[in-house]
């Protein structure tokens, strides 16, 4: 592998130095004969897309030949770490290769028959079934498991949640037992109290989330994954949902407070991550449009882009541009801190040391 050599403004700590690539890791010891890629610039750690699913499209479960096609847009967008939130399909051999993004896998999401969408997760048939469900993400995963905390109720004609509370509080048991993390999808406010006293270590989502919950989070740590530009698609959810008016009107109600939500939360010093949830109603590739969208709830420019760079690998423990790590970086010809839609233009992806245009 060809040796590089870097020089410019290396975030988050904002000073200029020069790095030295080999072996697809970071020095900082001069290396003999190797190419100069950039002399000035601003190096900014890979980009993290927290909430990601390279292997579900439009019509659900992808192949993995389209999965990997799927993590290529990504990788040429920026994002070099997924973290994938739940997956239908087995993407380890996508792991193993050097030119796709790195990917944390969460396994599958954990539902119950009929209060998901069909063939993306394991279906229980009894909530009892839960805690050991959990453990078994727990050990087959990178670390994290993926649970439905609410989805819509057609008996109830709204959403509602999943799960009992002391089925909750045992199933996260006994993934922390595992050594792993549990984050859930939820919307509405009903499956928020549960999953939150339950010890759940994230959210993803959390449109309905209150005041007094956010300060909860923020005082326990509890992570939040908003996707914004996803939620973006609640009104036209609500549109094909005649059938379940009240339904339809909670989903217009979540699209529009979640603004204000999210202002709230980064008031309340919740740590806040980047998440497109790319795959199925979001195109892979648009992380910058999340970035952006933080930034227009309440984040500073440079907290955004911390949000979905140095703090969230920080945060799921892979290093940024340090001595040692793998280099995984990208290279932008003016400051993204002060200008977002820098982030659309970079002038090098480096993952695992190799240059992509």
């Amino acid at each position: 592998m060809e040796a590089l050599h870097l020089a410019g403004v290396v975030l988050p700590d904002g000073e200029h130095r020069e790095l030295w690539v080999t072996g697809g890791r970071i020095t900082t010891e001069p290396v003999a004969g190797a190419e100069t890629v950039v002399r000035e610039g601003f190096l900014v750690p890979g980009l993290v897309d927290a909430h990601c699913h390279p292997g579900i499209g439009v019509g659900g479960a992808t192949t993995l030949e389209e999965a990997a096609g799927q993590a290529i847009t990504d990788r040429d967008a920026g994002t070099l770490l997924i973290r994938d939130c739940g997956l239908p399909i087995d993407v380890r051999s996508l792991q193993e290769r050097a030119d796709l993004p790195r990917i944390i896998r969460a396994g599958r999401h954990l539902a119950l028959r009929k209060r998901y969408i069909p063939g993306l997760g394991i279906e229980l048939e009894d909530p009892s079934e839960l805690p050991k469900a959990v453990a078994e993400q727990a050990r087959d995963g990178d670390g994290w498991v993926k649970l439905v905390g609410d989805w819509i109720d057609r008996g109830a004609g709204d959403l509602a949640p999943l799960w009992p509370d002391d089925v909750l509080a045992e199933a996260i048991a006994a993934a922390h037992a595992e050594g792993a993390k549990v984050t859930a999808h939820v919307f509405g406010q009903a499956a928020l109290p549960g999953l939150i006293d339950a010890g759940i270590d994230c959210l993803e989502h959390g449109t309905e989330l209150s005041a007094d919950q956010l300060g909860v989070l923020a005082e326990r740590g509890i992570a939040l994954v908003p996707t914004l530009i996803n939620i973006e698609n609640f009104p036209g959810i609500a549109d094909k949902a005649g059938k379940y008016p009240v339904y339809a009107d909670h989903m217009r109600a979540l699209h529009a407070g979640v603004g204000e939500m999210v202002s709230t939360a980064i008031e309340a010093g919740v740590a806040v991550y980047a998440g497109s949830d790319a795959g199925g109603m979001v195109e892979h590739g648009r992380l910058v449009d999340e970035i952006e969208a933080l930034h227009k709830a309440g984040m500073s420019e440079e907290q955004a882009l911390a949000s979905a760079s140095w703090a969230a690998r920080e945060w799921l423990g892979v290093p940024g541009i340090v001595d040692g790590a793998s280099a995984d970086l990208l290279v932008y010809p003016s400051d993204p801190r002060e200008d977002l839609a820098v982030l659309r233009h970079p002038s090098h992806i480096v993952l695992r040391g190799k240059i992509y245009a």
